[in-house]
């Protein structure tokens, strides 16, 4: 059943072509002229420059009916931040994901203090609705203050070997940076991190499901929401 909330009236190309540019942008490590070159290999003359207009007018779309996991009371939040260069000058992103690697939310701030932590515990908090069972992060004292003042009967253990699963989460993104040879504002990479991890947590297969068989299913089942989403399914 096509999902009639995404309008693509007024687009000369097919919706599974717009929505097969967005995926290949977002989904996978290439950059904007790569996706160009996939895209006319079969047959289709779509520019670097529409694929990036139909990222920056349907992504958001696709990303927000994307069913997130529903939180739970007994998930355990790893918290970490890495920095971005951008024009020359020193951010931070903010990520927290819980125990399957599922990315909760991102952030990029010009700060790594306490207040840019908290700022950080606040919208996890706001949407998830609920604590955690436990936090996870490295050294940075500011988690620690932050989390007194946020969630302070929550439990918090702080050690850089049990915070790999957030470390591991930043290495996409590390990827795509080289790609694309860095993000232009933090706008830009704010807007891009919402949906590339929308898409990363609809198909990459959850921790505790490593087989063959449950990959496939997950895929499988994955690309039919995606396809729903989008309004592409057969």
């Amino acid at each position: 059943m096509r999902n009639s909330a995404i309008s693509y009236n007024r687009h000369h190309f097919p919706r599974q072509v717009i929505a097969h540019a967005v995926w290949l942008y977002f989904r996978t490590p290439l950059s904007l002229r790569l996706v160009e070159e996939l895209l006319l290999e079969r047959g289709g003359g779509v520019s670097y420059e529409t694929t990036r207009r139909w990222g920056r007018k349907f992504g958001p779309a696709y990303a927000k009916q994307i069913r997130r996991r529903r939180p739970s009371h007994r998930d355990v939040w790893h918290l970490d931040e890495v920095v971005v260069t951008i024009a020359g000058r020193k951010h931070w992103l903010w990520r927290a994901v819980d125990q399957d690697g599922y990315v909760l939310d991102e952030i990029v701030q010009s700060r790594r203090d306490t207040k840019a932590a908290k700022r950080l515990l606040i919208r996890l908090l706001k949407k998830a609705g609920m604590p955690p069972k436990r936090i996870i992060t490295e050294k940075l004292r500011s988690y620690g203050a932050a989390k007194r003042d946020v969630m302070p009967a929550v439990e918090h253990r702080s050690h850089n070997g049990l915070n790999n699963r957030a470390e591991d989460s930043h290495l996409p993104l590390r990827k795509r940076e080289c790609t694309t040879q860095g993000f232009r504002s933090t706008g830009s990479l704010q807007r891009f991190i919402s949906i590339f991890s929308a898409l990363r947590n609809l198909f990459v297969t959850p921790h505790h499901k490593r087989s063959a068989l449950a990959t496939h299913i997950h895929r499988v089942r994955a690309t039919a929401h995606w396809n729903a989403v989008t309004g592409t399914a057969a």
